[in-house]
Order: structure tokens, then C-alpha cells, then sequence
């Protein structure tokens, strides 16, 4: 059997980009997965939380499997 954790990581507006409107980034979700995995945890993929009208993903939850022993 499996456990699993949620970690909310916020999209930032990072720059303009020509012809394709404004550009999202998130920085801080490398260092998250690398710290989970060194916890033992399994990234396992992401799901969006909050999007805005245009569709851009505004926040998503990292999913993380482990398991139970």
C-alpha cells in the first residue's frame, strides 16, 4: 500500500515573451523534488490547483508516493 503527500507550488510571472503573451515560471519545484526524494519519497506527477481564464496554471500540487511499511 502507498501514501501520498500534496506540496501547493505558486506559479510567478517571469517576463513577456514575444508573440506568446506573458511567460509563468516556478523555481522552487527542483529543489522540492529533490528533497522529498532524499526523504524517500516518489514524485509521481502534478495536478493543477488554481488556473486563471486564460488557462495559465496559477498553482499546482506536486504528488509524492511512499510506501507504507
Amino acid at each position: 500500500m502507498y501514501v501520498y503527500e500534496f506540496e501547493r507550488v505558486s506559479s510567478q510571472l517571469s517576463g513577456w515573451g514575444f508573440g506568446s503573451g506573458n511567460k509563468y515560471g516556478s523555481g522552487d519545484y527542483r529543489e522540492i523534488i529533490a528533497r522529498r526524494a532524499r526523504e524517500g519519497w516518489r514524485y509521481v506527477g502534478f495536478l493543477p490547483a488554481v488556473q486563471r481564464g486564460t488557462g495559465h496554471i496559477q498553482e499546482m500540487d506536486l504528488v509524492f508516493e511512499k510506501e507504507k511499511e
